[in-house]
C-alpha cells in the first residue's frame, strides 16, 4: 500500500527544503515578534508605564477570530494537522462523492505522514487501494510536498460480538448452527 516508492516504514529522512523553510520562516516571526514586542515596551515605558489606552493599535485590543486563531496554529506549529484536518473535512470533494460515502478517513500520523482511511467492504478498499497514489498526489499538491506519503486502507470491521444470557458458552455464534 506504499505510495511513495522504496522508502521503507523505519527510513527517517532528513526534512526536506519545504519543512525548512518553515521552521525558518517560524523562527525569523518570533524574532520580528520578539523585536516588537521590547520596541513596544520601550515606548510604553517612556510614556509612563503604557496603562493608558491611545488612538492607535496596540497589543491590547481585540482580534478579529480567524486571526487569533490564525495566529495560534503559527505559534504552535500546527500547519500540517490544521491543514490535514481541513482535508478531511473536505474530503468528499477531494475523492468524489461516490468514494466519500464508503471510505471515511480516520486519522492522520504526522510522524510517519500517514492517512488511515477506513472503508465499508472489502471492495471499496480495494478500489481505494488502487486510487491511492494519485490520491496521494492531490493531497500533496494541496497540502505541500510530502504532507502525506501513503494511504493505508482498513477494511471494514466484522460485527460486534454480543454476549448475553442467551448465548451457550463456547458459541462463535450464528455460524455454530450453519456450519
Amino acid at each position: 500500500m506504499s505510495t511513495d516508492g522504496p522508502a521503507s516504514k523505519g527510513d527517517k529522512t532528513e526534512p526536506s527544503g519545504v519543512d525548512l523553510a518553515r521552521v525558518a520562516l517560524r523562527a525569523a516571526k518570533e524574532a520580528a515578534r520578539a523585536r516588537g514586542d521590547a520596541a513596544q515596551q520601550k515606548k510604553q515605558a517612556r510614556r509612563g508605564g503604557g496603562l493608558r489606552s491611545g488612538a492607535r493599535a496596540d497589543g491590547r485590543d481585540p482580534m478579529a477570530l480567524g486571526s487569533a486563531i490564525n495566529r495560534l496554529i503559527t505559534e504552535r506549529g500546527w500547519e500540517t494537522p490544521a491543514a490535514v484536518g481541513g482535508v478531511m473535512g473536505r474530503w468528499p470533494q477531494i475523492v468524489g462523492e461516490d468514494l466519500a460515502k464508503h471510505c471515511v478517513p480516520q486519522r492522520y500520523d504526522e510522524d510517519e505522514r500517514v492517512l488511515v482511511v477506513q472503508c465499508d467492504s472489502t471492495a471499496w478498499a480495494t478500489q481505494l487501494r488502487h486510487l491511492a497514489p494519485a490520491l496521494v498526489a492531490r493531497l500533496n499538491e494541496d497540502l505541500g510536498h510530502g504532507t502525506v506519503r501513503m494511504i493505508k486502507v482498513l477494511n471494514p470491521g466484522g460485527p460486534t460480538r454480543r454476549y448475553g444470557p442467551l448465548r451457550a458458552p463456547g458459541s462463535t455464534g450464528p455460524g455454530d448452527t450453519y456450519g
